[in-house]
């Protein structure tokens, strides 16, 4: 006696499940992501970073190259222990709408989209905010999925966290040289002093090379470096010097 079989269910209804299920997943996935970013940010509201990803990026390339002497200089430093003028320096020359924007400067991202359609020249439109996300948490690039990712954790951390906190951050993390991550590190290794005893002028020479700390050499600093090192200083005074720190919240 023939059984007969079980009807197979229709192809486009197997590939509707299949689409479901990957729904599903990338959306559990994404809310994993967004749970451990809040707990991370809010974390380190208080906390110290121990690393970040540039950090990790940077030990595993040495790694990789076999220069493994080579590894990351880092010294985490508190607020009060970091000479307000290198605060100052960091914000003339990276992000002057600091105090101002919520995170993202959308006039200075117009400003570079037109100059780019006018001169056909890529300008950086990051503010301290996104750089501070984009060190702590992601990865070198500027792909679209980058950006946006970057643009959320960047709102994230201007939620959660006070502007203070966000430059203090951002002079512990930041580049300074090959390797030399933070200003705890880099004034022991380019001035042999403590952050809280660095002046006006070794300020803006740290600050001068953060578009490309290892193209720019704070040690042997070229012309451009030390043009670029006058032009933060007289940017330091428009801003009204420390004193632009008193609002900062």
């Amino acid at each position: 006696m023939r059984h007969a079989s079980t009807p197979r269910r229709p192809r486009h209804a197997r590939l509707r499940q299949l689409a479901w299920r990957i729904v599903r997943a990338v959306g559990l996935g994404a809310c994993v992501a967004v749970a451990v970013s809040m707990l991370a940010i809010v974390a380190l509201r208080w906390a110290s970073p121990p690393t970040t990803a540039f950090m990790l990026g940077h030990q595993i390339g040495a790694w990789r190259a076999g220069t493994s002497a080579a590894g990351v200089r880092y010294q985490w430093v508190d607020w009060a222990d970091i000479n307000p003028e290198l605060a100052v320096a960091v914000v003339a020359a990276e992000d002057q709408r600091f105090r101002e924007h919520h995170g993202l400067d959308f006039a200075a991202i117009r400003d570079a989209l037109e100059e780019r359609r006018r001169e056909g020249r890529v300008r950086g439109a990051s503010t301290i905010s996104q750089q501070v996300a984009k060190n702590l948490f992601l990865w070198p690039g500027q792909s679209w999925l980058r950006k946006g990712v970057e643009s959320y954790l960047t709102v994230l951390i201007e939620l959660v966290w006070s502007k203070r906190r966000v430059l203090e951050v951002y002079l512990n993390v930041a580049e300074f040289g090959d390797g030399v991550y933070g200003v705890g590190a880099a004034s022991v290794r380019f001035f042999a002093r403590e952050p809280a005893l660095i002046d006006r002028e070794q300020a803006a020479l740290l600050a001068a090379v953060l578009p490309s700390p290892k193209r720019l050499d704070v040690s042997h600093p070229s012309a451009y470096v030390r043009s670029r090192q006058s032009w933060i200083l007289s940017q330091m005074e428009q801003l009204g010097g420390v004193s632009y720190l008193d609002d900062l919240r």
